[in-house]
């Protein structure tokens, strides 16, 4: 068995195909963002996680909603930019500006050109910073997609704090996660409609399970509840599901 991944090729709809656990790899490490997911990451993540698309068009929106005069709008573990593109076309608020962060220097390379070959003009902050040491104030609009999962379980409730402080009254925090359920057969369902769903999108299942390999240990999801519990604990006056598809869901927490 080969140590290295398979080059990845052009998908079908222009970038590179996802080809990373394609072949056999006699030793898999733990996942990272670096430059080869970097490569795919756009069709890795559209042909992994249901409801992608809907999730981020939905955060334009809510970005639009929430985003308040004078204020910042943070997009945490920007990754290419996707999230923060989305409120970048949204938001109608004056003097506002996105501030996008994530602690992968390969990724922020790629999203500054990607924030560069936008036509949009709304100031967008790129920082290479881990979460964890990044301030958050006068925000009316935070964004943590599909992140805070990869976060330490330890540190999670005090990143969910700090982020309550630096909103401002009626601001929002965005929070999109991979979940688990309490419910062995529901979680055993959950599991199955997700590998499904990236069968149908290409994957083999060696592909599969050489990627759950990679991200187990990576990528620690948790109950619906733990996260709702996480948000009251930090003060805010709601936090409810806008958006699931099996075990991918998005809730909005308001201040």
């Amino acid at each position: 068995m080969s140590d290295q991944p398979k080059s990845p090729k052009a998908s079908t709809e222009g970038g590179l195909s996802d080809q990373i656990f394609a072949e056999p790899l006699a030793n898999i490490a733990g996942f990272k963002f670096d430059q080869k997911v970097v490569d795919v990451f756009p069709d890795m993540i559209k042909r992994s996680v249901p409801g992608y698309a809907t999730t981020i068009s939905m955060i334009g929106d809510l970005a639009q909603r929430y985003a308040q005069s004078n204020s910042f709008c943070y997009d945490l573990g920007c990754s290419l930019g996707a999230a923060t593109l989305a409120m970048r076309h949204h938001i109608r608020a004056s003097n506002c500006e996105i501030i996008a962060i994530d602690n992968s220097e390969a990724m922020i390379d790629r999203c500054r050109q990607v924030m560069a070959a936008d036509s949009s003009e709304l100031a967008v902050d790129l920082r290479c910073q881990d979460l964890q040491d990044s301030q958050i104030e006068k925000a009316s609009v935070v964004v943590l997609n599909f992140t805070l999962q990869f976060i330490p379980k330890q540190e999670r409730s005090q990143l969910i704090r700090n982020i309550y402080q630096g909103l401002l009254p009626g601001g929002v925090l965005i929070l999109s996660e991979k979940v688990q359920f309490e419910n062995p057969a529901h979680q055993e369902l959950m599991v199955e409609l997700h590998h499904n769903f990236k069968r149908a999108n290409g994957y083999s299942d060696l592909e599969i399970a050489q990627k759950r390999s990679a991200i187990e240990n990576v990528l620690i999801p948790e109950t619906l509840d733990v996260h709702k519990e996480r948000l009251s604990d930090a003060g805010f006056s709601s936090a409810d599901v806008w958006f699931q598809c099996f075990n991918f869901a998005s809730l909005i927490a308001i201040k």
